[in-house]
């Protein structure tokens, strides 16, 4: 449930902190003091788009708080790594620069993530979602919510993409023979080319290391030279390998007069044994040491053809290989396109029939879905004073597509002797607005979701009407906790809470402030409601009558 929500800095409302209750919770208020900005601040916090328009003029970020307790054992903390608690903080920070900082628990996480969380804890109704009923293209998720077959609607959607698969394959391989026969010419060069060069993986790494070698042969010859001499010494001067030596010796001397000498003494013959190390290694290197301008030009040769290579197949040896793997077989592909189409079609026959199968499976699950929805809904509607109408869902075959092979309507008929016909041709806007009521409650009674939100969904009712579609809200707040806001007394007068939302005007700012109600509180406002401005005895009398 929805337990505390602190809403900071969002368009006129400075700062509010609403403490909701389980049961019927109600919001009403003057048009424009702000009523949406709370339903707006509670989307914001679900995941839902948030603008930098929302921040209140001045200011450099909005952020909105929310305290959720009796939180189910939701898949979603697993899945996101965040720790589980039956309480739990969502927070949500807007800032001017478009930048968005979301928490839960104190932990971050991304908007999207957020967002899912949000489709399990509150679901949200407003005027909207009673245009969606005017929209067919709509109507089929509805009676899928309904019908929640999550493993025929997986089943289908699998062979359908398998379908899919199969076609794109088929395209990608039917091309005319002018463009096969172009396209078979340049794959068969390009692969005769990289065949021709005798290309070894990393080999132009191992080239360019043998060419820096070479470009550095004369640097390289005399700095060994150099070393060389400066352990073996010259006619001219000893060197360190024999300086050493004569050390070594002249301490092996002294050393049995004086115990510590000893230490020193092996200190010097390491030294010694690893100058002569030096200079046989660096004899090696310089008898092993051989190089050619002959060699150079070679290897400038070879990389200057692996350069060609580089700039149409691949930034290395390994990546050209690997291009001349995919040219051989793209080219066998083409060779043999048409076999290769013969059992594509083949496959995607069987695959078609599968999918047919899933869709009609499908089709007649909905089907039988759609009794239970209807029986459903006309029971909803009779409670909401239309015992009259006759409501069902229409069928309509199609091609495959990624939802099945269904078309669904909506068809209607409000009055007694009139035919069905569809929703969007009959419906009244307070009749949409009940017929919305009763699916979403409908629906809801199906979900786990236990926080339900009804942003002014009695527009366009009035009267008995306006009653019944009260006590329905009313009925549903008995299992869910439902937030209502409303222009209605009737849905007013039947709140377990209700929140008060005021516009002022102060300094030359505008502030609204969110104020739960007592009894005399709400006596003042159903009154406004019934009589507007002007409030009389007889007003306040007939609002304590309702509220009684």
């Amino acid at each position: 449930m929805l337990r505390l929500l602190h809403i900071e800095n969002i368009a006129v409302i400075e700062r509010a902190d609403i403490l909701f209750e389980d049961g019927f919770n109600v919001m009403t208020g003057e048009t424009g003091a702000g009523k949406s900005i709370v339903i707006d601040a509670i989307s914001a916090i679900l995941g839902e788009r948030a603008y930098r328009d929302m921040i209140r003029t001045g200011m450099e970020k909005a952020a909105v708080r929310a305290v959720f307790d009796r939180v189910p054992e939701l898949s979603w903390f697993a899945e996101n790594e965040i720790p589980y608690e039956d309480e739990i903080t969502v927070q949500r920070e807007i800032y001017l620069d478009g930048k968005n900082v979301c928490r839960v628990n104190g932990l971050p996480v991304s908007v999207g993530v957020l967002k899912k969380l949000g489709l399990q804890l509150i679901n949200i109704h407003g005027q909207h979602d009673s245009a969606a009923l005017f929209d067919e293209n709509y109507h089929l998720s509805f009676l899928d919510g309904y019908a929640c077959d999550e493993a025929l609607l997986a089943d289908y959607a699998e062979k359908y993409r398998s379908v899919q698969e199969l076609k794109r394959e088929i395209d990608r391989l039917a091309m005319d023979e002018g463009e096969k026969l172009r396209r078979m010419e340049t794959l068969k060069y390009q692969i005769d080319e990289i065949i021709r060069a005798d290309l070894k993986a990393g080999e132009d790494e191992s080239l360019e290391s043998r060419r820096r070698l070479l470009q550095n042969a004369e640097k390289l010859s005399d700095g060994l030279r150099d070393a060389a001499q400066g352990l073996d010494g010259d006619d001219d001067s000893e060197g360190a390998a024999a300086l050493l030596a004569q050390a070594e010796r002249a301490l092996g001397k002294i050393a049995k007069f004086d115990d510590s000498l000893a230490q020193l003494h092996d200190t010097v013959a390491d030294l010694m044994y690893q100058a002569q190390d030096a200079a046989e290694q660096l004899r090696d290197k310089i008898y092993t040491l051989s190089y050619s301008e002959d060699e150079l030009e070679q290897i400038e040769g070879r990389l200057d053809l692996i350069f060609r290579l580089r700039r149409k197949y691949g930034a290395t040896c390994e990546e050209i290989l690997q291009y001349l793997e995919q040219a051989k077989a793209e080219l066998e592909e083409i060779e043999f396109a048409d076999e290769r189409m013969e059992q594509l079609k083949g496959k995607l026959k069987t695959a078609e029939n599968a999918a047919w199968d899933a869709a009609k499976t499908l089709r007649a699950a909905r089907k039988e879905a759609s009794v239970g929805l209807t029986e459903r809904v006309l029971k909803e509607l009779s409670d909401l004073d239309m015992k009259n109408v006759r409501f069902s869902c229409e069928f309509t075959e199609t091609e495959l597509s990624p939802i099945g092979a269904d078309a669904v309507a909506f068809y209607m008929s409000a009055n007694l002797g009139e035919a069905l016909k569809p929703l969007n041709k009959v419906a009244s806007g307070g009749e949409l607005a009940r017929i919305m009521l009763a699916l979403k409650n409908v629906l809801a009674q199906r979900d786990c979701v236990p926080t339900l939100i009804f942003d002014e969904v009695d527009t366009g009712v009035s009267g008995r009407a306006a009653q019944h579609v009260a006590e329905k809200l009313k009925s549903v707040s008995e299992n869910k906790q439902v937030l209502c806001v409303t222009h209605l007394p009737q849905l007013a007068a039947l709140a377990d809470t209700h929140f008060l939302i005021e516009k002022s005007e102060r300094g030359g700012r505008t502030f609204t402030a969110v104020t739960p109600l007592d009894f005399e509180g709400r006596k003042r406002e159903l009154a406004r409601i019934i009589g507007g401005a002007n409030i009389t005895e007889t007003t306040l009398q007939s609002a304590a009558e309702m509220l009684q």
